[in-house]
């Protein structure tokens, strides 16, 4: 299964949301190019990808539940989500597992425990950094705490602090 399909269908499932289906497009493409830059190996890059395109999925019904788009409520109504839309594309229970562990966490900033996570996280805020206009000081904020990979810093020198 390819990440193309993933993306057609997360824009199928947000139709009509330009502002959504911006920011996972965004996030993707940075996780993607970070992930490449970093030498990840073939099954976590699609990992990667995968993850960085559903990351959000939860957002819809959080916003319908709860009327909010608050990243725990991302982190609770997004997994069962993700699975029903990969498991219709025949991918792996195990994959799909791992894809749902990162939807689940990727508002969680302690114990990032895979370099997969970690670009995740940092892709994300990479995007948000710019969408919700942050000040050079709370970029710098989030570079010294969140961000660990070399070319995820370098991206986000590049954009936000040179």
């Amino acid at each position: 299964m390819t990440a193309e399909k993933v993306c057609e269908k997360m824009i199928e499932y947000y139709k009509g949301d330009v502002k959504r289906i911006n920011h996972f497009l965004k996030v993707y493409a940075f996780a993607k190019t970070i992930g490449k830059l970093e030498n990840l190996p073939e099954n976590q890059q699609l990992l990667l990808e995968i993850s960085a395109l559903t990351h959000d999925i939860g957002i819809k019904v959080s916003e319908e539940k709860y009327a909010s788009s608050a990243g725990k409520y991302q982190e609770q109504e997004g997994p069962a989500i993700a699975e029903k839309l990969l498991d219709s594309l025949d991918f792996d229970k195990d994959f799909i597992a791992d894809v749902c562990y990162l939807i689940a966490h990727h508002h969680t900033y302690t114990n990032i425990n895979s370099t997969v996570y970690q670009i995740l996280v940092e892709a994300d805020f990479i995007v948000n950094i710019f969408e919700d206009s942050l000040e050079k000081d709370a970029v710098l904020t989030i570079k010294n705490k969140i961000f660990r990979t070399k070319s995820g810093i370098n991206i986000l020198e590049n954009l936000y602090l040179s």
